[in-house]
Parts: C-alpha cells; sequence; structure tokens
C-alpha cells in the first residue's frame, strides 16, 4: 500500500476509505496512530493520542462514567461536561527517563490521552460530579428530570 497524506477527515477520525484497504490487510501498520494535533509546537508537530477506555451505566437518576487514570495527576484531567456529551482529556507523565536499551518489555501508556462519550440521556452539567479512588476516575452526571414541573408565580408591580 502506498504511503499518502491523511485527508483532514481522515486525521480526525482515524478512519479510511474502503477502496484504500488491500486484501493483505497493510491496515494496522499503516492507520494504527491516528495523528493528533500538538500544542507544543504549533500546527507543524502531530502526535499519537491514546483513547481511554471506559465503562458507563445508568441508574433511574444518573449516567455513570468509570475509567482507569492511574499515574494522571489531577491537574493533568480535564472533564468537559454537556448536556449530552463528556470529553475526557489528559496526559500521564513517565516519571523518570529510562534508557530505551534497558526496557525488556513496554507496554504502559505515556502521553496524551482523551475520549469524547456521547451520553444516552441529557443530563445537568451543573451538578456532575468526578471522584477518583486507587486509579479508578468515577463521573456522576445527574439525569435531567423531564417530568419534573413546577408552577409559576406571577409576580404583580
Amino acid at each position: 500500500m502506498s504511503k499518502r497524506k491523511l485527508s483532514f477527515f481522515e486525521r480526525l477520525t482515524g478512519g479510511i476509505s474502503l477502496d484504500e484497504i488491500q486484501e493483505d490487510n497493510n491496515y494496522e501498520e499503516e492507520y494504527s496512530e491516528v495523528p493528533v494535533h500538538s500544542e507544543s509546537d504549533g500546527l507543524s508537530e502531530w502526535e499519537e493520542e491514546g483513547e481511554l477506555s471506559i465503562d458507563m451505566y445508568q441508574t433511574p437518576t444518573e449516567v455513570v462514567i468509570q475509567t482507569m487514570t492511574a499515574g494522571v495527576r489531577p491537574e493533568d484531567l480535564d472533564i468537559e461536561i454537556g448536556r449530552d456529551m463528556v470529553t475526557i482529556q489528559g496526559k500521564r507523565r513517565e516519571s523518570r527517563m529510562i534508557d530505551e536499551d534497558d526496557y525488556v518489555m513496554r507496554e504502559l501508556y505515556w502521553g496524551s490521552f482523551s475520549r469524547s462519550i456521547a451520553l444516552p440521556e441529557e443530563v445537568d452539567p451543573d451538578l456532575a460530579e468526578a471522584s477518583e479512588k486507587h486509579g479508578l476516575l468515577i463521573i456522576k452526571l445527574p439525569k435531567i428530570d423531564k417530568e419534573r414541573k413546577t408552577n409559576l408565580k406571577i409576580k404583580t408591580s
């Protein structure tokens, strides 16, 4: 498969067109890294960004998202919450430098990561809570009660 520059859409989504995939399945080699813009060096530099694995479940009153963020300092974590979407971004920093030749095995992910999650129901971002214990980040998002009704009082002047 010949190397070609990925389009903006392909870089954004990590996708490729079906006619690009050959029978020898070079897909993994060619497109295993999704380029993401690096803020450190302007528009010229692109780097690989990891994606968080999550568990999401719901109760009658809230949507709960769980993800492992072990090794990430709270100041290196950013959680953006909308009514129907949550984005978790962060950076896991390696605490010490080890010469590449000294590694026997290297499986841990170090660097930037992010994950955007579409929510199954609308939530109230102002009432959301996040907690972390033993590297497990838990985000609790209260659902908007669409059945709730209130009586409006009329002010007279």
